[in-house]
């Protein structure tokens, strides 16, 4: 064991505590998965992160840093939350992306590229492993497992970027922010639940304080399910299959962890054929840990 630096950060906020946090190891090198995977645990967090340099092959293809992402019981190939976390921490740790204005991360699902959008940094979203409509009994299933009638599902789509998220939409946000969901129902599904905060298809029109949409994330947890306070995996599968459906504007801001008494925030933006995703970050401890 030795000490390594280490962050603490809160993402998809502007202000601490009201975001996701985040456990960043900036030295993971020489730490075996399994220590990786221990010390994840111990945190207590959704995630941990510890940042290596680049392969080989990833820094031939334009890599600045490399990532593994962990969660309790088991290592994830893509996260949005520790995308930008890490992103984060590898620049305010003097990180020098070797492209000006765009920095490379290499994780278990690719490369991923980001960008600063102001005081945000934003990740392109990565393409869907799956897409399309929901099998019907799996919607009848998450329709049980949220407590709601079918017909309370307007809309729903495979979000699977990698978490295998299952994506549905309600018709407001007042329902999404009322549910109880049963964990015995919904198993091992990973549920990610969105609804506007007007019409369906117009919410541009009708956003509160700039917030288009309401989203809450349910997961299997260590005693039963969880809810993720905010979720950039999901919130980016939300944003390929909600714009691609045209249920949403090419630009919006979604709001997710009100039902937890968090204030997350994320951005999105479509630019041409890349769809971004970002939000703030805050470090909240900044030291060093013994691993």
């Amino acid at each position: 064991m030795r000490q390594r630096p280490f962050k603490q950060v809160d993402v998809f906020t502007q202000q601490p505590y009201l975001g996701n946090p985040l456990a960043v190891v900036l030295d993971g090198s020489d730490l075996s998965t399994e220590q990786m995977q221990h010390f994840t645990n111990w945190t207590n967090l959704s995630e941990a992160t510890f940042l290596l340099p680049p392969t080989e092959a990833g820094r031939a293809a334009g890599a600045d840093y490399r990532v593994r992402i962990f969660c309790p019981g088991r290592e994830l190939p893509f996260a949005g939350h520790p995308t930008l976390g890490s992103c984060h921490a590898w620049l305010e740790a003097g990180g020098q992306p070797r492209t000006e204005g765009e920095v490379v991360q290499e994780c278990a699902l690719g490369l991923i590229t980001l960008r600063r959008d102001g005081d945000r940094l934003a990740f392109a979203a990565p393409p869907l492993l799956k897409s399309g409509p929901l099998a019907e009994e799996d919607v009848a299933l998450i329709a049980r497992g949220l407590r709601i009638e079918r017909s309370d599902i307007v809309a729903h789509a495979w979000c699977d970027n990698g978490p295998n998220w299952r994506g549905v939409m309600l018709a407001s946000a007042e329902q999404v922010l009322a549910l109880q969901p049963d964990s015995a129902v919904l198993g091992q599904l990973n549920i990610g639940v969105v609804g506007p905060r007007g019409k369906v298809g117009v919410v541009g029109a009708h956003a509160d304080e700039g917030i288009a949409f309401e989203v809450r994330a349910f997961f299997p947890g260590n005693n039963g399910l969880a809810e993720d306070p905010v979720t950039g995996s999901l919130n980016a599968a939300l944003a390929q299959w909600l714009i691609g459906a045209h249920l949403a504007p090419p630009s919006y801001v979604a709001s997710q962890g009100t039902a937890m008494g968090r204030a997350g925030r994320v951005h999105v933006h479509q630019d041409g054929e890349r769809i971004w995703v970002g939000g703030g970050s805050v470090t909240c401890v900044n030291g060093e840990v013994r691993l």
